[in-house]
């Protein structure tokens, strides 16, 4: 039986993402710091699979402590066998004008959103190389495509897993392991309900009125990309026109959103 692993699997889009999967039938492993909100996603997961009790494997980690990433990767692997699939959805987004922001919440940030994601990918890439198979899905984001003002430590971190990915892809290509990377738009998370609180007005005249999408649906496009090895995953005609055709589509943008604020 497969193994999913999936960071940040305690709500949003990484509890999709395991469900998805459940119902693939994988054994899952869900990590996230807090213990309780674990046993919630447990919980939640088993009302829909009552038939995969023995499935879903819980561990509680600082996905930006490395030490304590490795271990829980050896307990997952320990439990139900080696890694076949990670996703990386773990990530932290806090709202606020740089200079306004504190260096520790703005490193904050960079620490869940990259090193989180490097230290998982660290932690399963030697097994799945010596095995020659396996799949990793970074979670990025579509403010990864543009900078946005006061998530300038967001966008820092979302787009240098971008680089992280083409570098790793090419690496890790020849030894049968596809590495894919999702820029999700909006999504109806928990923390899209804390983030969209703090979020300034010029923020959200660059981001547009888009409505945000349902986590199910980014799943289900993310699972597709990460199952057909895909290098990058796009969520509606907006963010696949603004990764293609960056160099043209953001100064228009800039330009209106100078206009608007002037």
């Amino acid at each position: 039986m497969a193994h999913l692993i999936v960071t940040g699997g305690s709500s949003g889009i990484g509890l999709e993402v395991a469900r998805v999967y459940l119902a693939k039938g994988y054994r899952v492993t869900l990590m996230a710091r807090r213990a309780d909100l674990l046993k919630t996603a447990r919980d939640e997961l088993l009302t829909a699979n009552p038939a995969t009790p023995d499935a879903i494997f819980l561990v509680s980690v600082d996905v930006c402590n490395e030490t304590e990433m490795r271990a829980a990767v050896i307990a997952a692997e320990t439990e139900y066998g080696p890694c076949d699939v990670l996703v990386t959805s773990a990530g932290r987004v806090d709202p606020q004008f740089f200079d306004s922001q504190s260096s520790e919440v703005f490193d904050a940030q960079l620490a869940v959103n990259f090193f989180g994601t490097v230290y998982a990918v660290r932690a399963v890439l030697a097994g799945m190389k010596q095995r020659r198979s396996g799949r990793i899905m970074l979670i990025s984001s579509g403010a990864a495509l543009i900078g946005i003002p006061a998530y300038s430590a967001y966008c820092a971190s979302k787009s240098a897993l971008t680089g992280f990915a083409e570098a790793l892809r090419l690496e890790a290509h020849g030894y049968g392991v596809s590495v894919s990377i999702c820029y999700p738009p909006d999504t109806l998370t928990p923390q899209y309900e804390r983030e969209i609180s703090l979020r300034p007005p010029i923020a959200q005249v660059l981001m547009g009125t888009v409505r945000p999408w349902r986590p199910k649906t980014v799943a289900q496009l993310l699972v597709d990309g990460t199952e057909r090895g895909k290098r990058q995953v796009h969520f509606g005609l907006t963010l696949k026109l603004l990764s293609c055709f960056s160099a043209f589509i953001k100064p228009v943008m800039f330009w209106r959103l100078a206009r608007l604020t002037a």
